[in-house]
This record gives C-alpha cells, sequence and structure tokens, in this order.
C-alpha cells in the first residue's frame, strides 16, 4: 500500500512539473495560492538557472584569456547592467499592464500593451547602439580600465553595447509571456539562447579571442529573441500580437512610460551603485577587479533561480488585482517570499563551507582566488534577506507601483551604500572587504523597509 501511494506520488508530482513546463497560459485568479506560485516558479527558475549556467561559463571560458579579459568582461559588465536595467524596467511595466489586462478577462488590451512596449523598446537600443559604436574606448575608460585593458577589450565592449538590441528584447519579451502566465515560454527562449551561447563561446573564442565571447552571446541571444517573437506572433494563446497593435495609442504608452521610467530608474539606481562597487574595486588592482568579477558571476549564478522564483509574485500580483482580488494578490507574495528565503538559506551554507572549491572551478591564481572567496563569504551572510527583498520589490512592480522600490533603492543604495563602501574601503582601509560589507548591510536594509512598506498595503491601491 506504502509503495502505491509512494508511486502516485510521484507520477503526481511529475504531472504537476509537466503542466508547469507546458506551453498554456494559467488562469491564477483562483484556486490554490501554493499550486499557482509553484506552476509560475517551475519554469521561472528553470529560465534563470540556464541564465546562471550562462554566466559561469562565459566567464570560464573568458577566465582563460587572462586576468585582462577578466576584467575586461566585468567592467563591461557593470556597464551592460545599465542596459540590464532598461531592459528589466521595460519588462515590469509590460508585466504587469499584460498581467493586469489577463486577470481583466481583456485580451486585447493585453496584446496592445505588448506591442506598444517592444516599440519602446527598440527606440531606446538604437540609441546605446550608437554610443556603443562610437564611445566604446570612453566607457571602458570611464570605468577606470588600465591603457592595456582597453587596448586588449573595447572591440568586445563594443560588440556587446551596440548588439544590446538582443538583450533588451529577451528580457522584454519574457516579460510579456510572464505577464500572460505562460512562464514556460520564457524559460524555453532563455534557454535556446544559452545553449547556443553555450556552444558558440568557446569555438569563437579560440578563433576570434576575447571579442569571440561577445559574438557568441549576441549572436545565441539573437537567436531567443527570434523564437521568441515567432511564439508571440504566431496567434496562439491569450497574447495574441498582430500589425494594427502596433499603432501608437497615447494612452497605453504614457501608462507603460509611468511604470517603466520609474522601473527602469529604480534598476538604474541598483546598477549604478554595483558600477560604483566596481570603479572602487578599480584602485586594488587588476587582481581585485577579476576576483570581484568571478565572485559576482557566482552570486549571481544562485540568484538567478531566486529571482525567477520572486517573478511569480509580480504576475501573482498583476493577475489578481486586475480581479479584484487584493487579499489573494497579498498571500501569494507572502507565500513566495517564504520559498525563496529557505532557497537563500541553503545557498548561504553552500557559500560558506565551498568558496574556495567555486572559486577554484574557473582560477587559480591565488590573489584572485583570496578576493573571490572573501567576497561570496561575506555577501552570502545576507542571502535570506536578498531572497526576501527580491519577492518584495517584484510584487510593488507587478501592482504597477513601481515609485516604491525605486525610493528605497535611492536611499539605500546612493546615499547609504557607495559613501558606506567608499568609508570602508579607501577611507578606513578596510580594501575589498569594506566594500563587501557594504553590500550586505545594503541589502539587509533594503529588505526590512521593503516589508515594512509592503504591509501597509498602498500598492492594492494603484491603477494602470
Amino acid at each position: 500500500m506504502t509503495t502505491y501511494t509512494n508511486y502516485k506520488s510521484t507520477k503526481g508530482i511529475f504531472a504537476f512539473i509537466k503542466l508547469a513546463l507546458s506551453n498554456t497560459q494559467q488562469d491564477f485568479t483562483t484556486g490554490s495560492i501554493r499550486k499557482a506560485v509553484f506552476l509560475l516558479a517551475i519554469p521561472m527558475i528553470l529560465e534563470m538557472c540556464m541564465e546562471s549556467v550562462f554566466a559561469i561559463v562565459d566567464i570560464f571560458f573568458v577566465g582563460k584569456l587572462g586576468s585582462n579579459a577578466t576584467a575586461t568582461a566585468g567592467l563591461t559588465e557593470s556597464v551592460l547592467a545599465i542596459v540590464y536595467s532598461v531592459a528589466i524596467g521595460l519588462s515590469m511595466a509590460a508585466t504587469a499592464m499584460v498581467a493586469r489586462r489577463v486577470g481583466e478577462k481583456n485580451s486585447e488590451g493585453a496584446a496592445k500593451a505588448g506591442a506598444q512596449a517592444i516599440m519602446l523598446a527598440i527606440t531606446i537600443t538604437l540609441l546605446i547602439s550608437l554610443a556603443g559604436i562610437f564611445y566604446a574606448e570612453d566607457v571602458l575608460r570611464l570605468m577606470g580600465a588600465t591603457k592595456q585593458i582597453i587596448e586588449f577589450g573595447a572591440t568586445y565592449t563594443r560588440i556587446m553595447l551596440t548588439g544590446n538590441i538582443v538583450i533588451m528584447l529577451l528580457f522584454l519579451l519574457n516579460g510579456i509571456f510572464r505577464g500572460a502566465g505562460n512562464a514556460s515560454i520564457a524559460m524555453r527562449s532563455l534557454w535556446l539562447a544559452n545553449i547556443c551561447n553555450i556552444i558558440l563561446c568557446p569555438l569563437l573564442i579560440h578563433q576570434f579571442g576575447l571579442k569571440g565571447a561577445a559574438m557568441a552571446t549576441t549572436t545565441g541571444r539573437g537567436i531567443g529573441v527570434c523564437y521568441q517573437l515567432w511564439n508571440l506572433l504566431k496567434g496562439k494563446g491569450i497574447i495574441k500580437i498582430h500589425l494594427h497593435h502596433f499603432l501608437p495609442d497615447k494612452e497605453v504608452l504614457k501608462n507603460l512610460l509611468n511604470i517603466a521610467s520609474t522601473a527602469t530608474l529604480q534598476f538604474l539606481i541598483g546598477s549604478a551603485s554595483w558600477i560604483a562597487m566596481a570603479r572602487l574595486m578599480t584602485d586594488f588592482g587588476s587582481d581585485a577587479i577579476a576576483g570581484y568579477t568571478i565572485a559576482i558571476r557566482w552570486i549571481v549564478f544562485f540568484i538567478l533561480p531566486a529571482f525567477g522564483l520572486s517573478n511569480a509574485a509580480a504576475t501573482l500580483v498583476g493577475q489578481n488585482l486586475g480581479a479584484k482580488q487584493p487579499g489573494r494578490a497579498e498571500e501569494s507574495v507572502w507565500k513566495t517570499a517564504k520559498y525563496n528565503a529557505i532557497f537563500m538559506a541553503l545557498v548561504s551554507l553552500l557559500f560558506l563551507v565551498c568558496a574556495k572549491f567555486l572559486v577554484a572551478i574557473i582560477t587559480t591564481e591565488p590573489a584572485v582566488v583570496e578576493i573571490a572567496v572573501t567576497a561570496l563569504r561575506i555577501v552570502s551572510l545576507g542571502y535570506i534577506f536578498y531572497g526576501i527583498g527580491m519577492v518584495m520589490m517584484n510584487a510593488f512592480n507587478g501592482a504597477g507601483d513601481s515609485r516604491t522600490p525605486t525610493w528605497v533603492n535611492l536611499f539605500w543604495f546612493w546615499i547609504f551604500q557607495i559613501p558606506i563602501a567608499y568609508l570602508l574601503a579607501i577611507v578606513w582601509h578596510w580594501g575589498p572587504k569594506g566594500v563587501f560589507i557594504a553590500i550586505v548591510v545594503t541589502e539587509t536594509c533594503i529588505t526590512i523597509t521593503s516589508m515594512l512598506l509592503f504591509r501597509r498595503g498602498k500598492w492594492k491601491l494603484v491603477k494602470i
């Protein structure tokens, strides 16, 4: 009897996972909230797991080219964080509006919101591409790169910035799919993009050196975007985008811009702070930059799946507010936060115990290893708070209230973190440890502040 029960239980779990990964939109305004969280979370986590693999594979192959290559990738990634911020801001706006329309059972409005967001994204990427073509060297110079790094890595930076359209659309189109409740398509597109990159990366690096890594990344993401567009335009599912949806709609564009501008600013504030942290690390030499870059890649490797789980909160909040169920929206957020905190607690333990092993996979240079291990162990101390904070931020954004997390980030990142990091690292001569400690303290304060503001419930009243 026990064997039969276990068989049925196992069979039920596989059936649930199969449902979560199926290419269908789901209505998350009724039924079990825990089931809704995991139906969204499973493909979102798998999606971000592949992005995590990409981050490590990329730095693994780049790291074989030496510390200058690793430093170039790290400094360029810090600048690309601005592109990611704009992409995530637009993606959040699209998710919020599409989810709200889906909750209202307004599929036409959902399609129009998605199309208008795509137009905005293409316009923005053209401006960034022009900057990448003409100012790649200046970008690296601004980040504090040495003359040797600029000469070695300018082409890599130019390719990455010029091809930013694939980054922008990959994030944005996945945001549209998530808002519609079809996280499976978002997962598949990112898997396709990153598998292509993993295959191309060693081949093109062997052929072209560092710039081959940029070529592989851009090509892989471009293939993922083509897959997204094919699914979005073929006319199946809740979201059916047609040419007439691209006709400018002032009201929809205004709502998108209102959410996207503050959401983008929200992430730009955080990204600018990370850029400032990278800039501080340049004062301690190429080994410090390389160690910091490797540590950040491992941190991102485990944070991205948690971010995937936290994305479930945005969809659940948006759809349930659209269905006039704010209580269900709030309950969804607290459940998601609990699951994310458990996951991040396990990751924190892993980093404390296995930091040296993880860093040794990428490099064995003693000075670089020391910096990377120190970063992993210190930053991991705040992982439980990071997990909860991600969910709170995504909940605000899913409700269309991107202003609240923007103000939270502005205060804690710019007014607090940057001065404290400079004080600890430079003025008090704590070195790189001062930067890492500032990161932990700041993220913890952001989470506590976000929880208090979420409990006040003003996000439930936002109209979009």
